[in-house]
């Protein structure tokens, strides 16, 4: 049976449709998000409340002329079923599909590349201001920002910028945690009618030229007026700090009435100002469960169309489970440890901790430059605050983990989850980078386990050192240790040999130890003897185990899930170089220099020849290649031989 849906390729097939064929839409819409995300996981809650408003601004807008911006971009799916994706959303997040976020490169009605939160205001303007310099002045361009993003400063500073500027420019702020009462939502819609209508701004500015003429007191006037503008407004909606931003600002709208939200942005279509749109909306909308659980269904795996539950497929603990499990002995056994995250307890596993520390967790919202400095001044006053945040979030506190903490050598500590391939969430979530952004900077030690019994043992370490730290972890799940197994002891920067070999070494960092030593056994059936080093720190390195090693094999491979350009190689590379040892040859396995597609782990570790089949691959025909070009050769041949630092990258 045919349906809305399928009559949609783009943005203008919308317009063809009456007000209550679109809330049919939105339902069809809804169905269809809740199928796709439930078999491939994704950003349920956020894209189930944005269904009406995507509708009404591709409705009365004309994308991709006019210009949307969604900030994070995790609400967009809407956005994508009507913009040409609808026939392959069911790829959205596997390898080769869909992005989960906007991406410029996949459609023109993607104006700006998201993924991370407080961007859209400030790339609309910039597009708003390109837009003027073109002469194209009556093309808009929007910025949709959501509640959660407005708490980084960043928005902040765009809106400043923004409202100065007075250029056409409309800013929505998609709120779904503010509740409005009837009394107050009907004065605010009556408000916005009279605000919105041409009559109205065209008196308006014929009354402020006019009290302008009069001399002296003109200015005064305007100014008296306006005042009396804003206290009325203020008496029933929450705008003023907008106002006197320099925004005209239009709200609390109800953003599930397709009616009002239609009448109101073409009514604002018409104002060439900076405009503030107030939309509320509810996370999760259409779908119990999301409702319920808006957390839960922010970002989630696979679930259960009718109970909502999550599929899980193993029993084994994620290392964020481990190391929320592990603060919370922490705490119970220090009262100086306490917890910091960025709007992340649930994604960074504090939520039990908060429940059971609530005076020791601190929630500062979308603000990782703030939660670093804050945790700065906490370990100031003698406390010994863990920062728990994604790598990929973390590096946008670079200067405040420089000025802030290392130059004063504090005792923060810095648990960096979902570091190395994250999977279906893509390039702006791998956290492939921050080896490179820390190891540098004086006074920090970097360091990352094999398991979740060194994962325990690292927080005990750093919460004893006098400096900070940082525990970089992956999203994947721990392998169940043997029952017999207990923590091992070891101090800051000592690393391990776990096999021993004849045929050369492997040096490995975190998941990559593992992985290395699955592609040991697969290379020991072909009769290759290669043994295995756990490095365990970044820095300092383990320099000890490396003259070891040094001391039986001068072959050497290199694996860590980390872009290879600034990473753990590079840092073993400059080793050997101030050690002037020329007759190593070192293979370095690791993420080359490109961003990585989004897809499942597995696949992509794979396609990145770091699953363990990767690295047994590679092992065996480098070092093969290797000996071949280390045989005696003519000496007019120019073919490489021994004495010769022979280093392989992807």
């Amino acid at each position: 049976m045919a349906t809305y849906l399928d009559m949609i390729d783009c943005p203008a097939d919308l317009k063809k449709l009456h007000v209550d064929q679109l809330e049919r839409l939105a339902g069809e819409i809804r169905e269809r998000i809740i199928d796709v995300v439930s078999h491939n996981g994704g950003h349920l809650a956020s894209s189930l409340g944005a269904v009406e408003l995507t509708l009404a601004l591709h409705y009365v807008f004309d994308s991709p002329a006019d210009k949307i911006v969604w900030d994070v971009g995790h609400q967009s799916y809407a956005h994508k079923l009507v913009t040409g994706r609808k026939d392959r959303f069911e790829s959205i997040r596997k390898i080769d599909g869909v992005s989960g976020f906007p991406k410029i490169a996949e459609s023109p009605h993607d104006a700006f590349g998201t993924g991370h939160s407080s961007t859209s205001i400030s790339a609309a303007l910039g597009l708003a201001a390109g837009r003027d310099l073109r002469g194209e002045h009556e093309r808009k361009m929007i910025a949709v920002i959501g509640d959660g993003s407005m708490t980084g400063g960043m928005a902040y500073e765009a809106l400043n910028n923004a409202g100065q500027t007075m250029r056409n420019f409309l800013v929505v702020l998609n709120d779904n945690k503010m509740a409005i009462s009837k009394s107050v939502g009907a004065m605010s819609a009556y408000l916005n009618r009279i605000i919105t209508s041409n009559f109205y701004n065209h008196v308006k500015l014929e009354l402020e030229v006019l009290l302008m003429r009069i001399p002296r007191i003109g200015k005064m006037l305007v100014r008296f007026a306006q005042k009396v503008e804003e206290s009325l407004k203020g008496l029933v909606v929450p705008g003023i700090l907008f106002e006197e931003m320099g925004f005209c600002y239009i709200g609390p709208v109800d953003g599930h009435d397709l009616r009002s939200l239609i009448r109101i942005l073409k009514s604002v279509k018409k104002l060439e100002k900076p405009i503030f749109l107030h939309v509320v909306t509810t996370k999760g909308k259409g779908y119990l469960h999301s409702e319920n659980n808006p957390e839960g269904f922010h970002g989630t795996g696979s679930f259960d169309q009718e109970t909502g539950e999550v599929l899980k497929k193993t029993d084994n603990k994620s290392y964020t489970t481990i190391f929320g499990d592990t603060m919370i002995e922490l705490a119970r056994a220090d009262s100086r440890v306490v917890a910091i995250t960025a709007a992340m307890s649930h994604g960074t596993g504090l939520s039990r901790f908060a429940e059971l520390y609530p005076k020791r967790f601190f929630d500062v919202g979308i603000a990782e430059e703030h939660a670093v400095t804050f945790a700065a001044g906490l370990a100031l006053q003698g406390y010994r605050p863990v920062v728990a945040v994604y790598s990929t979030f973390l590096q946008r506190s670079y200067d405040q983990i420089v000025h802030d903490v290392c130059l004063q050598k504090l005792p923060v500590i810095f648990a960096v989850d979902r570091a190395g391939i994250v999977g279906e969430d893509g390039p702006t979530h791998h956290g492939v980078f921050d080896i490179g952004y820390l190891r540098h900077i004086p006074n920090m030690t970097v360091m990352q386990p094999k398991d979740a019994l060194e994962m325990q043992r690292m927080f005990r370490l750093a919460l004893e050192h006098n400096g900070p730290v940082a525990i970089r972890y992956p999203r994947c799940e721990v392998a169940k240790a043997a029952a017999t197994e207990k923590e091992q002891p070891f101090a800051i920067g000592e690393g391990e040999i776990v096999r021993h070999g004849t045929g050369g070494y492997v040096i490995a960092i975190g998941e990559m130890v593992n992985a290395a030593l699955e592609a040991r056994r697969i290379l020991a059936a072909e009769g290759i003897d290669v043994g295995v080093a756990n490095a365990r720190f970044v820095k300092p390195l383990d320099t000890a185990l490396f003259e070891t090693l040094l001391g039986m094999t001068k072959r050497i491979a290199v694996i860590e899930e980390h872009a290879l350009s600034c990473g753990f190689g590079s840092a073993v590379l400059e080793w050997l170089a101030t050690k002037k040892m020329t007759d190593v040859a070192v293979l370095r396995l690791g993420i080359p220099d490109r961003f990585v597609e989004q897809g499942g782990r597995g696949e992509l570790l794979g396609r990145l020849a770091l699953s363990p089949e990767g690295i047994a691959r590679r092992l065996r025909d480098e070092w093969l290649r290797a000996d071949r070009l280390q045989q005696p050769q003519d000496p007019g041949s120019g073919r490489a031989a021994s004495g010769t630092i022979i280093n392989f990258q992807p």
